[in-house]
């Protein structure tokens, strides 16, 4: 269940409360987001995941609050934990790829084009407008 939004860390980008599948948490323009449904969460690690500067504590209870203190998450080097535990770190920005940034898109573009232009000069026709 979420615990914890540090808002020393925080960037105020809104990504948490984007990616939050229920709705946890509310955000009023510039300000940290707050938690608001707590209750609400299903652990899912959504938005520990996408925050780009780990400023996030998702617990593993799902069933129940555990109440932490920033500075003791901190200290045991919490923030971001489950992201950094499935490879989304440093240097992530906090997001999936965007389909362009991929190397396996790129290469997939250029084979998709490369038998059209191929096609095109001998006049076969088999991608048609």
């Amino acid at each position: 269940m979420i615990e914890l939004i540090s808002e020393t860390l925080c960037t105020r980008c809104g990504l948490c409360v984007a990616v939050c599948p229920t709705n946890v948490f509310s955000q009023k323009k510039g300000e940290v987001p707050t938690i608001e449904r707590q209750s609400d969460c299903q652990t899912c690690f959504m938005c520990e995941l996408y925050c780009p500067v780990d400023a996030m504590y998702v617990a593993p209870h799902a069933d129940e609050t555990v109440g932490v203190e920033e500075r003791a998450v901190a200290e045991l080097d919490l923030l971001g934990s489950y992201r950094a535990a499935v490879g989304w770190g440093p240097g992530s920005a906090g997001r999936l790829p965007l389909p362009g940034e991929t190397k396996v898109f790129q290469a997939t573009k250029a084979a998709e084009e490369r038998p059209r232009a191929q096609t095109e000069r001998k006049g076969v026709g088999l991608h048609a407008p």
